[in-house]
């Protein structure tokens, strides 16, 4: 049985509440540099709250959520941190993932950044990020990563990003990007399509080494990669030209991350499960899509 690591989740906690600041700061910064007429897009910005079933608290977070800037169609970045018993269909996930001691005790707590970005310029990549922390009295572990999902693809943009992902894992052994790059190649593929949702990033899940700082310290870098590997990307491309044959293709392609999104992705149905706001959980979705 673990023990209640009551500090490591304070500092957990923190750092995604800090990394969600950074990025919207960064965010901010790029709707200020390149607002239009119509000025810089704003966040908007709510608390979230989950409650349990006896009404007591049950933990939250910050939902800040951008629609119609300059440069971002609607952006979201996320952070929460809840608590209390997992329902008994995710106490059987849990199991399922070789978690034990769920059905006698199933508390858990858990505290993670999401964000997910879809652009005005189609020549501008959408991106996913998510880090998190999960603990029940008998295990814990971090999870997440990032990927790019453009709909006009540039291989030098793909190599950037990929570059600047491994740069940040190489200090922690260089086995990890390989092994987090094939993680995230098989993690964001959608097989009724039979093709993957974008050009990949990393991904890893139910990491637990038994060195909880070295794990932290990983998790931490694979945040501290977004900002470099994506902010160059939506400067080199936002002043590219583009018109209805370039929006379709983002449309259609935004299609293709909806399907992902609402039947494959574990975080979308685990925020589901355990009651978390469906505002919240679902903030990945696009405000306009296609389908044929």
């Amino acid at each position: 049985m673990t023990m209640q690591f009551d500090a490591e989740k304070t500092r957990a906690s923190a750092w995604f509440r800090q990394l969600r600041d950074d990025i919207v700061a960064a965010f901010e910064g790029l709707e200020t540099r390149y607002a239009g007429e119509s000025g810089p897009g704003a966040f908007d910005v709510s608390e979230t709250r989950r409650t349990a079933e006896d009404g007591s608290d049950a933990g939250g977070g910050l939902m800040s959520v951008m629609r119609g800037g300059a440069v971002f169609e609607k952006v979201g970045v996320n952070v929460s941190t809840v608590y209390g018993t997992l329902g008994a269909r995710a106490q059987k996930a849990m199991a399922a993932r070789g978690v034990p001691g769920m059905e006698s005790d199933p508390r858990f707590w858990a505290s993670g950044i999401s964000l997910v970005a879809h652009m005005q310029n189609p020549h501008c990549p959408a991106v996913h990020m998510n880090t998190r922390m999960f603990w029940t009295p008998h295990a814990w572990w971090f999870g997440g990563g990032s990927d790019l999902n453009p709909c006009l693809e540039y291989d030098e943009d793909t190599a950037h990003f990929h570059a600047t992902q491994k740069a940040h894992l190489d200090p922690h052994g260089e086995e990890l990007y390989p092994k987090l790059k094939a993680w995230a190649d098989e993690y964001f593929f959608v097989p009724h399509r039979g093709r993957a949702r974008g050009v990949g990033g990393i991904f890893m899940d139910d990491r637990n080494t038994g060195d909880w700082e070295a794990d932290f310290a990983l998790t931490q870098d694979i945040g501290r990669a977004f900002l470099p590997a994506y902010l160059p990307l939506v400067e080199k491309r936002i002043g590219d030209a583009w018109g209805e044959e370039e929006r379709d293709a983002q449309l259609r392609h935004r299609g293709l991350y909806a399907e992902y999104n609402l039947v494959y992705d574990r975080g979308t149905k685990f925020g589901l499960e355990t009651g978390h706001d469906a505002n919240a959980v679902l903030m990945s979705l696009p405000p306009l899509a296609k389908w044929n």
